[in-house]
């Protein structure tokens, strides 16, 4: 039976991503099939995980997807795997806004009926830490925080005195604390850590963030302290029928629909499910890579995600037959859906983190800026005001948007399909429709509305 258990952190930095990866890596070496997930709108911890346990990793999201997408998820992602990890985001409480628990990884614990283990980073405290810890445990009854990791103690007698005080006060069992050591801290960027796909996860450095757990943490306790997955059904009020295997939905087609998904360094960023709703919708997935290849795989559609486009800005302009054959696709009418690195790759022009433009695909007739950062990050909500590849009018999904860049405005004569609402902000229009292309800021959960997959691969069908 798997069981499952959350790693949640008192903050943003308190060295969540190290632990889960070591914990992973620790729980490989004793044979077990680990299935990792991540709370919250985040690409380049998932693509981590899915380096060091051989599965994809998803995302779980309360406030994009809701109760009974999230649990049918987990269900369906652990069946074969010994232990489940659900990686937190920020602070276990920390979500959409400071009064409810909407988006939180404390809300995901509390659906999935799963232990927290909560990691605090202890260099600047020794018995205040309890205080910490006795804190998290009151600030919401429901929540089961069942053990905790000091991070970044200073040494044997810190971590004791952190131990002792955490025993004498908190219920939550002691399992470990883990010296600072800058090694076994990933690199980071302007949008967060290095990728997976970059290398940053080097053998040795899974090879030390496996040592510093198996060396620091009780691990044995650990797993006695995971809950059995199988109990999701009896605690969520979603019933058996929530959790059971999506069925692939029948082939319209001859023959398969092939939908190109670009993947390499520059285009990495999609949530697993997203891509496991389109194959369910019957496409056939066909990974290819906008910087090494020469021309387009036989597809019958375009899906561009997410990434680093800035960063490889030379040689995706230097890649000119590539650039001229994405054009021509778009031209003939076939759908395409880009999405934040895909919408900067069809812009007309990028410009890279030093100042210098690049051509681009030319679609959207407007440059992209990476001057003077503006940062773009929040929940977003889209409702669909013209028809695209994606679905109708009157559609409405849930995402994100996380960027740096900015778009300079679009000629008049370029359609917006989207009204986009996040907290706090007005209405505004986006997503530039270009014939059957759909190009926009935001990274769009499928599990919000399903119907988004199903109409990307039926007008990819058409």
């Amino acid at each position: 039976m798997t069981r499952i258990l959350v790693v949640a952190g008192t903050g943003t930095g308190v060295g969540k991503t190290s632990i889960t990866l070591g914990l992973l890596e620790a729980s490989r070496r004793r044979g077990l099939a680990v299935q990792a997930f991540k709370v919250g709108p985040d690409f380049i911890d998932p693509g981590l995980h899915a380096l060091v346990t051989g599965r994809p990793s998803y995302n779980l999201d309360g406030w994009m997807c809701g109760r009974a997408a999230v649990t049918a998820c987990v269900a369906r992602a652990s069946a074969g795997a010994d232990l489940a990890v659900v990686e937190g985001m920020m602070g276990c409480f920390d979500g959409v806004d400071g009064v409810s628990e909407d988006g939180s990884t404390a809300q995901i614990a509390k659906w999935l009926g799963a232990p927290v283990v909560l990691v605090l980073d202890a260099w600047s405290a020794a018995r205040s830490a309890a205080a910490a810890v006795l804190g998290f445990e009151r600030f919401d009854p429901e929540l089961a925080v069942a053990g905790v990791i000091a991070n970044r103690v200073g040494g044997d007698a810190h971590g004791r005195m952190i131990a002792g005080a955490i025993g004498a006060s908190c219920r939550a069992v002691w399992l470990g604390a883990i010296r600072r050591d800058d090694a076994l801290v990933l690199p980071e960027r302007h949008l967060g850590l290095v990728t997976a796909a970059e290398g940053v996860l080097t053998p040795e450095l899974r090879v030390r963030l496996a040592d510093a757990i198996e060396a620091s943490v009780d691990l044995d306790r650990l797993y006695e302290l995971a809950a059995p997955l199988g109990e999701i059904s009896d605690r969520s009020n979603h019933g058996a029928a929530r959790l059971a295997p999506r069925r692939r939905s029948p082939r319209t087609a001859t023959r398969p629909v092939r939908i190109g998904v670009a993947r390499d360094a520059a285009f990495q960023f999609y949530y697993a499910e997203n891509l496991d709703l389109l194959r369910d919708a019957g496409a056939e997935l066909v990974f290819w890579s906008p910087l090494a290849a020469d021309d387009l795989p036989a597809v019958d559609g375009l899906y561009f995600g997410g990434g680093y486009p800035e960063l490889h800005a030379r040689r995706l302009a230097g890649n000119a037959e590539l650039r001229t054959a994405v054009r021509r696709f778009v031209e003939a009418g076939r759908p395409v859906h880009a999405e934040c690195g895909g919408l900067m790759y069809l812009a007309e022009a990028l410009e890279d983190p030093d100042g210098a433009e690049h051509p681009m695909v030319g679609v959207l007739p407007a440059r992209v800026r990476m001057r003077e950062p503006r940062m773009a990050l929040g929940y977003t909500e889209v409702a669909f005001a013209a028809d695209t590849p994606v679905g109708p009018a009157g559609t409405v999904a849930r995402g994100h948007e996380f960027h740096y860049s900015w778009l300079e405005p679009a000629p008049a004569g370029v359609a917006c399909a989207y009204r986009v609402r996040q907290r706090g902000a007005g209405e505004r229009a986006e997503g530039w429709l270009v014939g059957r292309t759909l190009m926009s800021y935001v990274h769009l959960h499928f599990a919000s509305n399903p119907g988004l997959a199903r109409a990307f691969v039926r007008a990819c069908a058409a």
